[in-house]
């Protein structure tokens, strides 16, 4: 493609237009084959408008075809009389003989009918009348738009196509606003997908004869060309589908023929090149005949084309209907692949660069499905450039498109433009597709791993290429630094995922990745560290198959094929990793984050293979060796939990390994609590050194982390942890990291005696003993729960959840026996745990004090919502009363960002125990904050909030009124009764009154009957005095039905009286008052200025009277205004070297002058869509369109209002917007449904006139 060259160049060049301002026709190319004409009376066509021609060819080619004649028969119906009135819809088709259009609409919402057979009988009953065959085709379009109107022969006949579309407007079927093309359901896909079969069978029916008769199409194609222009959305959608279709089988058709003339043509002149003894004289003359008359077809079919395209495409791929624009764009895409010699030129590929920025993901979506198809065809790689690099920016701007969908092609097209052009993308570019492959989707994800995955292989290939190696080694090492460079770590998994689809092979390449680990000089640390996590994250994924936490999956359920799959995968790595992770293992002892992922490998093994494959029994015993070292080597909490997470897998009882692993663990054991006891002594009667403290605390911490996940009450640990815990705490030696692991001791110590008493029929004895080591535990963690130090503050608080839990009456319902156990909180624990929440739950002053990152502040937050969970399920599980929630429901407001979820479902859930007790404690919660306002400063701030959370909380009672009627009734009572209850001492009388505007908040879910009871009541308790009171008539107002507001904040009585009306007319009395008040105050100021002027200039020698000084006045706002909304507009514009796309109806279009005045040239003058003179011009109408806001157009109006009122078209149309030609803008789409679309009387806005005559001959 010349880079000067992006216009239309073409199959037609047509810019004849009518200089005498009427109506202009899209003149369709008229054979000449004289010899052909069709006998019988000819039918009038269908009028068709010049607009659809307006603009350039299509074709890229630099030859021109001259624009024929009108056709005689267009000229007929133009100079047809005006004056004839639109004959009545009729019902039925009279006359017509053979399929009918309801036969083959019904073929159509089947289905099930074979197109084939269907146009085969229509085109039998064409070919007896053609008039007769056309009226039925009519029909059919007109009952699939979902009409209830029928054309019959004499409206055909002596009426245009406007007056049609026009009658059958006022047809249409008021009732619904559904027609076949947008009925919910399979229907719709079913009908459309019958539709367009029905119209590629017509076209390819007809390609040979039936095209090219001068009436069917040209008449069919007038007719789609006119609804699509309807205001009637079923009309304009259905029609624009047809004519797309249409346009499609007529592509089709031009290449065909296109073809058939390159042949005969090569045929002719290799006839031709013969010498004069040896040429076919007749072979000749035939040939030369059949290139005429191919020349001639495709100049016809060209005509048709350009006449769809202008009159359809380029006014509907921007309408308002998303349907319309998608279905637009969809056959671009397939008229560029089937056609590029005519249509993949800048001049068409710029309608997909503008749909880029559509504001429907689904029109968005088919662009980008267009243009994927587009960048697949290597040979049409080098004429898109230019496109490429005008729309790059907006395609890497997509990958974040708030649709996944379009999200996920657009990385696709990204991979097709990285692949197939010469520069590809660079690096800086590609950097918007990398992080997408850590999205929580799963399809988008997958896409950019792809992305990733080619772009790493280009690398390793062109390396290799020049160091002549191959091998997944190098993969592996790029893997890694791309991961080490994302600065994502932690979330590896999520990598591996992405990857999983395009680089399964690589990354189950256990081989290499071990043999990488094992090599003494290889990695370096950094890279040894991401390497295991990788690793680890594909061995995960291989085992189990499922994308990780928090990623979307579309198919949850595995079929057998995958299953046996995913059995293979992990029997190999099983085999692989057996005889290796000991060796892993001994070498990154010492690194505590590698040693911790390493651990996570047996996890995903086959474990059985240990016995069941001899040889490997060995290795059993040297990963037990391996990770008892582990436990005694290190301290860290993350280490040991995934120790203990082994040793629970590895002890499990349905291995029969079993019994090697549980000597293993308890020889450990008996070493680590001996070691402690050697210590203990010494502790508790204070003479141990600090060596001696920290051994025993590092050992503590080993037992407690094994005790997590083994049963070790066989120690005796108990007693000697609860000791060391008293002493501590008497001395107020409150040592973190001995007291914590402790804890943690004696609170598994309980724990894993409840489930043993559960599991067994213990003595009551011990039951009793136990239970008394229970309430032992309480009132030590009673006690942390008031110390200093943040750790055993928290960790005494979330034991102290678990273990009341565990010891609840809920617990032992099943089992009677344990009754015993049951272990209720005191009132002091009770008071100790909600003043816990208060003070370290719901408060700020732990995250002020920490001052600390982002990370840090996620995991308090992290520790907090765990605390609150604890708390909550105590109430859930009637450990606590529902009371207790008060503490909880009282911040659900303040801390709804945080804890919103929690304190959310601890609602709902408290009413599904009690409903009305749940309701008094949420009242009695809000009666809390009340009386601490009261006990503080008074602030109406304070009340507001509690106003806002009453109605947080009247929302959690759902929209049953009948089911929560009593509970509702209840709470309310008991606000009353807070309301007007009796003063204590040195208390101000009927000091809560003002809680009568907090309940107000929950009036609105009351039934009428009970509004009527509960104002009773209030009587009954109210004061008669205190009736009058803001408060108590707001409540009153609240009870009757009317929205509750604040009462006036305004001094003296007004608050009280003011509620004396109800608030919406108060609003709306005060509203008009104003506005005329504001009106006599302003004409008032206005006549004093006027006053003032005209005494000036009776001063300075000038006579003026008032109404002379207004008027001058009122012109010199006028022009000041005026210049600064020019002002404005010069600001705002960009050189107007480029003219306006394509005008709908619903934009008009300025005059001549105004033309010229912007710089349109004379080709431009009565054309609504042109195209960039150059590549430059393309350039700039981009750059113009990404800048420029969209408000622009209405500025532009206000600068056209003179040219408007002489055209005298505001009577009729609904003028949207009106635009400048000289100014380049995005597209605008149209809107259509300002009004209703079935109104009796339409005005319908027309795409292809300007003058009135024009207008009232379309529009009665």
């Amino acid at each position: 493609m010349a880079a000067g060259d992006s216009s239309f160049e073409s199959l037609d060049e047509i810019g004849n237009f009518s200089d005498s301002g009427s109506d202009y026709e899209a003149t369709l190319t008229s054979t000449k084959r004289k010899t052909q004409a069709v006998t019988g009376p000819k039918l009038p066509k269908r009028p068709r408008h010049k607009a659809a021609l307006r603009g350039s060819s299509l074709s890229s080619t630099s030859s021109s075809i001259p624009t024929p004649p009108t056709p005689p028969l267009q000229q007929q119906s133009r100079g047809r009389s005006k004056q004839a009135s639109p004959r009545p819809v009729t019902r039925e088709n009279e006359g017509n003989r053979g399929i009918s259009a309801k036969d083959i609409y019904d073929a159509v919402c089947s289905g099930k009918s074979a197109m084939v057979t269907v146009v085969d009988e229509w085109l039998d009953s064409y070919k007896q009348s053609r008039e007769a065959g056309l009226l039925v085709l009519i029909n059919f379009i007109v009952q699939s738009c979902g009409c209830k109107g029928v054309v019959s022969r004499e409206m055909l006949d002596s009426m245009q196509n406007a007056e049609i579309i026009s009658t059958l407007t006022k047809e249409f079927n008021e009732e619904s606003v559904n027609y076949p093309l947008c009925t919910p359901g399979p229907e719709l896909r079913r009908f459309k997908a019958s539709l367009c079969e029905f119209t590629r069978v017509l076209v390819r029916s007809c390609r040979n004869s039936l095209i090219f008769d001068e009436y069917l199409f040209p008449s069919l194609l007038a007719l789609l060309t006119g609804l699509s222009d309807s205001q009637v959305r079923a009309f304009r959608h259905t029609s624009t589908l047809l004519a797309m279709k249409l346009m499609t089988g007529l592509v089709e058709v031009a290449v065909i023929v296109s073809v058939q003339q390159q042949t005969t043509q090569r045929q002719y002149d290799k006839e031709n090149s013969k010498r004069a003894s040896d040429r076919a004289s007749d072979g000749l003359e035939e040939l030369r005949a059949t290139i005429s008359q191919l020349r001639e077809n495709k100049e016809e079919v060209s005509s048709m084309m350009n006449a769809t395209f202008r009159g359809v495409f380029v006014h509907r791929y921007r309408d308002r209907l998303p349907e319309i624009r998608a279905a637009c764009i969809e056959e671009l895409g397939v008229w560029l692949i089937n056609d590029p010699e005519d249509f993949l030129n800048d001049g068409c590929m710029k309608y997909l660069g503008w749909t880029l920025h559509d504001k429907q993901s689904p029109v968005r979506l088919q662009c980008v499905r267009a243009l994927q198809a587009v960048y697949q065809e290597k040979e049409f790689i080098g004429r898109l450039e230019l496109f490429t690099s005008r729309f790059k920016e907006r395609m890497l701007g997509m990958v974040l498109d708030k649709d996944l969908d379009v999200a996920v092609e657009v990385v696709n097209l990204l991979l097709l433009i990285q692949q197939s052009t010469e520069g590809g993308l660079r690096e800086e570019e590609c950097g918007h597709i990398y992080p997408l492959v850590y999205a929580s989707n799963r399809g988008l994800a997958s896409a950019a791993g792809v992305f990733l995955f080619n772009k790493l292989k280009s690398v390793i290939d062109s390396e290799n290429q020049v160091n002549g190696t191959s091998g997944n080694a190098d993969l592996l090492q790029i893997l890694i630094t791309f991961y080490m460079q994302s600065e994502f770590h932690e979330h590896g998994a999520y990598l591996v995922d992405s990857l999983w689809g395009v680089a399964k092979s690589e990354l189950r390449d256990w081989e290499t990745m071990t043999t990488v680990l094992l090599q003494e000089s290889g990695l370096m640390y950094e890279e040894e560290g991401a390497l295991v996590e990788l690793m680890i994250c594909a061995l995960r994924q291989a085992a189990q198959a499922s994308p990780p936490v928090g990623r979307t999956q579309s198919k949850k359920l595995l079929s057998m094929k995958d299953k046996k799959a995913q059995e293979h995968d992990r029997r190999r790595l099983t085999m692989h990793f057996i005889p290796l992770l000991p060796q892993l293992l001994a070498k990154y002892s010492a690194d505590a984050g590698i040693v911790t992922l390493l651990l996570k490998a047996p996890l995903y093994f086959n474990l059985e293979m240990y016995n069941s494959v001899p040889r490997l029994e060995k290795h059993l015993d040297q990963l037990l060796f391996q990770l008892c070292g582990i436990v005694e080597k290190h301290t860290a909490v993350t280490v040991l939990q995934a120790c203990a997470t082994l040793f629970s897998a590895l002890c499990s009882d349905s291995y029969t390994f079993s019994s090697r692993s549980h000597l293993a663990f308890s020889q450990l054991l008996d070493g680590l609590t001996e070691c402690f006891s050697s210590y203990l002594s010494d502790m508790l009667q204070g003479t141990a050194d600090d060596d001696s403290v920290y051994s025993a605390a590092t050992t503590l911490k080993r037992i407690a982390a094994l005790s997590s996940a083994k049963d070790t009450t066989v120690w005796k640990l108990f007693d000697p942890c609860l000791e060391l815990l008293k002493s501590r705490i008497e001395s107020r030696d409150l040592d973190k990291e001995l007291m914590v692991p402790a804890l943690k001791c004696a609170a598994f110590n309980l724990m894993w005696a409840k489930m043993n008493a559960v599991n067994s029929t213990p003595a009551e004895e011990e039951l009793k003993r136990l239970k008394k080591e229970m309430r032992s535990f309480c009132k030590v963690c009673e006690t942390c729960l008031s110390l200093n130090q943040t750790e055993i503050r928290d960790q005494a608080f979330e034991l102290l959840c678990d273990l009341l839990l565990l010891y609840s009456q809920t617990s032992v319902c099943s089992a009677p026996a344990l009754q015993t156990l049951v272990l209720l909180p005191s009132d002091f624990l009770r008071s100790e745990m909600a003043a816990f929440l208060v003070d370290y739950v719901f408060s700020d002053s732990d995250d002020d004090e920490l001052n600390v990152e982002e990370e840090m502040k996620i995991t308090v937050l992290q520790r907090k919502r765990n605390q609150l969970a604890g708390y909550c399920k105590l109430v859930i599980y009637g450990v606590l009363d529902l009371n207790a929630a008060t503490e909880v429901f009282k911040h659900y407001s303040k801390y709804f960002k945080d804890f919103g979820d929690i304190i959310k479902e601890t609602v709902s859930k408290s009413k599904l125990i009690s409903p009305v007790q749940s309701a008094k404690t949420v009242c009695l919660s809000l009666q809390q904050l009340f009386s601490e306002m009261l006990t503080e400063d008074h602030s109406q701030q304070d009340l507001s909030e509690i106003r806002e959370l009453a109605k947080k909380l009247a929302m959690s009672f759902g929209v049953d009124l009948h089911r929560v009627r009593k509970p509702l009734v209840a709470l309310h009572m008991d606000g009353i009764h807070f309301a007007f209850r009796k003063p204590q001492e040195e208390e101000e009388p009927n000091m809560n009154l003002a809680f009568l505007e907090i309940l107000s908040e929950f009036s609105f879910k009351l039934l009428r009957q009970d509004r009527t009871q509960l104002a009773a009541y209030l009587k009954s308790e109210c004061p008669s005095a205190a009736l009058s009171w803001p408060s108590v008539r707001m409540y009153q107002c609240s009870l009757e039905g009317r929205s509750s507001s604040k009462p006036r904040e305004k001094e003296g009585g007004d608050a009280a009286s003011s509620h004396d009306t109800p608030a919406a007319k108060r609003k709306r009395t005060t509203t008009q008052d104003d506005k005329i008040q504001r009106e006599r105050d302003g004409t008032t100021r206005n006549m004093k200025v006027f006053q003032e002027v005209s005494t000036l200039m009776c001063g300075s020698g000038y006579s003026r009277t008032v109404l002379q000084c207004r008027e001058k006045l009122m012109k010199m706002k006028s022009s000041v205004a005026s210049s600064a909304r020019e002002s404005l507009l010069d600001s705002l514009s960009f050189p107007s070297n480029l003219p306006t796309p394509a005008l709908t109806s619903t934009a008009l279009r300025v005059g001549a002058k105004q033309q010229a005045a912007f710089g349109a040239t004379e080709n431009d003058e009565g054309s609504g869509f042109t195209e960039p003179e150059s590549e430059d011009d393309f350039s700039i109408g981009f750059t113009m369109r990404k800048v420029k806001p969209a408000k622009q157009c209405h500025l532009s109006s206000s600068q056209t209002g003179t040219s408007l009122d002489q055209r005298d078209l505001n009577s009729n149309l609904t003028l949207l917007s009106l635009i400048e030609d000289g100014e380049e803008e995005e597209p605008e789409i149209d809107d259509y449904e300002s009004g209703s679309d079935d109104e009796s009387e339409c005005s319908l806005p027309s795409t292809r006139h300007t003058s009135a005559s024009v207008l009232d001959e379309l529009f009665d």
